[in-house]
């Protein structure tokens, strides 16, 4: 509880430099905090993290050259003191492949501690600005009072200042504490299983086939430490996509996968380059796989990178165009969480650039509102149109429904504390498939966002089902989306000789505000609210210089 606050006026009658302090909100125990917070480098912590992290490439060589032993050890040397041997080659490999997981939950606790870590000392930087605004100083200890330099004397009001500027000091430095507190009993936790045995004996049962994502969250809570680690270990394909479970061990099962989803797509190449000549489609389907692969190795790349925030892999598919998700920061720890689902031509090649994208509304969060912790997540768990006539047609938004409705509701189930603000944000095509997952399955969101959209299933607002005033759009001036609508023919061949993507969404007989798929969400009469972007084409919502990228971020903050 914190102690009451009074007005205390050190030396020196009022008018002659008396300092204005205030009693009882500045303890000794806080100003040892006040200076360790003050000097904390949160990107150590992240470093150290991710060196943990990479001892998994050391773990998993070790591991394969006691594989190529045993395997010449078979051909050279029978009998039973060789099935002996081999048994513990096998034993050792297992041990060896039993301490990822929890090199991975290493990287996690410190990156996590580092994210809490920086948004206090943001915490501390805003109590600083408004003691520099009220005319007040803090001191090397934390304590707060009035600057002697300046001429007035100390008031009362002065007083009702400090106070504040001390609460906010102590929310910082409570919320770098209660973050140490948790980096050290999961820590703890870590050290004690590595005496006593990473894993447990596999657990019984699994959840039922299309259990839901509340279920989910029941049944891991359930388990013990060690049995969940086992899943992790032995099961990383069931506990990487089961949504509902929490965001650490999804990233750890899924980092786990991350050699082998990249084997598939090496050996995919392997077998067309052993095809002379690959004739034309074959030379294409090489170039997808290799657009894929340079798309994974720099997903793997940020993945094992010590930037903040640490990137967390939800779930990973290379078959296809390739799905993936990822998430910036940790949805589970977050008071905010943006849900980013792109358009057309999306997929794993793209991931690194959509990723950006991802990255800049966080950043842009994080420079609004340096207090509060957000995550922001790419969601790219459907099959984008490739070709300009399926994305005239809504059957691939409709089939990205679902996974969509449970991907939301998981967040809702896995996340720790009081529930964060969910926001949901469709760019062109993934508008849609923001809208028609709402409209059909409903959302586990707090607000809608939708930029460059063609249209999202609905005519009105009311029918996606968030809170009144939480749906937004926006629409570039010179977007070719929005520049589809005008029906006079000569707008319309104007836009057919030099946008195929006009070409394939023309509307002939629609009205002014209409889309292919529906009233314009940034049209007047569809209920919405909208927010301003420059003239930056269809793709340039993220672009620094656009006030879109303002707007977006302050949706995701409530603001």
């Amino acid at each position: 509880m914190t102690a009451p606050t009074r007005l205390r006026t050190d030396a020196g009658p009022a008018g002659a430099g008396g300092r204005v302090a205030v009693e009882g909100a500045n303890p000794p125990a806080l100003a040892v905090g006040y200076a360790q917070l003050w000097a904390a480098d949160p990107g150590a912590w992240q470093a150290a993290g991710a060196a943990w992290a990479g001892l998994t490439t050391l773990v998993e060589r070790r591991a394969g050259e006691l594989g190529t032993d045993a395997r010449a050890l078979r051909v050279a040397w029978s009998g039973r003191a060789a099935m002996a041997a081999d048994g513990r080659l096998a034993g050792l490999r297992g041990e060896l492949a039993s301490i990822a997981p929890a090199l991975i939950e290493a990287d996690q606790v410190l990156a996590e501690f580092a994210g809490r870590l920086a948004v206090a000392k943001g915490r501390l930087a805003a109590a600083v600005a408004l003691a520099e605004g009220a005319g007040l100083l803090i001191d090397r200890q934390g304590r707060v009072g009035a600057d002697p330099a300046r001429s007035r004397p100390p008031s009362e009001r002065d007083g009702a200042a400090a106070a504040r500027v001390a609460a906010a000091l102590r929310a910082a430095l409570e919320l770098a504490g209660a973050a140490d507190r948790a980096a050290t009993a999961r820590l703890a936790e870590l050290a004690a299983a590595a005496v006593d045995g990473w894993q447990a004996p596999p657990p019984p049962g699994r959840p039922a086939p299309g259990a839901v994502p509340v279920e989910v969250r029941a049944w891991w809570a359930g388990l013990t430490p060690a049995q969940r680690r086992w899943l992790v270990g032995h099961e990383p394909t069931l506990v990487g996509r089961l949504d509902g479970v929490p965001v650490a061990a999804r990233d750890q099962a899924n980092r786990l996968l991350l050699g082998a989803r990249r084997e598939e797509l090496v050996a995919e190449r392997r077998r067309l380059l052993s095809r002379v000549p690959p004739g034309p489609v074959g030379a294409l389907r090489l170039r997808r796989i290799e657009a894929r692969l340079a798309g994974l190795d720099a997903l793997a790349d940020r993945l094992a990178g010590p930037q903040a925030p640490r990137a967390y892999l939800l779930g990973l598919d290379p078959t296809g165009e390739g799905r993936v998700v990822v998430s910036l920061g940790d949805p589970d720890q977050a008071d905010r969480v943006v849900t980013y689902v792109p358009g057309m031509t999306a997929g794993l090649d793209d991931a690194p650039g959509e990723l950006t994208r991802v990255a800049r509304v966080l950043g842009r969060c994080a420079t609004l509102d340096p207090g509060e912790q957000t995550a922001a997540v790419l969601w790219l768990d459907y099959d984008a149109p490739d070709f300009l006539h399926e994305a005239a047609t809504a059957g691939q938004a409709r089939d990205a429904g679902p996974a969509l409705h449970r991907f939301q509701e998981g967040l809702r189930a896995s996340h720790e504390g009081p529930p964060a603000r969910q926001t949901v944000l469709g760019h062109s095509y993934g508008s849609l498939v923001v809208g028609m997952a709402a409209r059909d399955h409903g959302l586990a969101a707090d607000a809608l966002v939708f930029v460059g959209s063609p249209g999202v299933g609905v005519a009105q607002a009311a029918e996606l089902g968030v809170p009144p005033g939480q749906v937004w759009a926006s629409s570039a001036p010179d977007d070719v989306i929005r520049l589809t609508r005008p029906p006079d023919d000569l707008a319309r061949q104007v836009l057919l000789n030099t946008s195929p993507l006009a070409a394939a969404l023309s509307l002939t007989g629609r009205g002014e505000h209409e889309l292919w798929f529906g009233r314009d969400p940034a049209g007047p009469g569809f209920g919405g609210r909208t927010f301003p972007s420059g003239r930056h084409g269809h793709v340039g919502y993220w672009d620094p210089d656009n006030p879109a990228l303002d707007g977006m971020a302050r949706i995701v903050l409530g603001r």
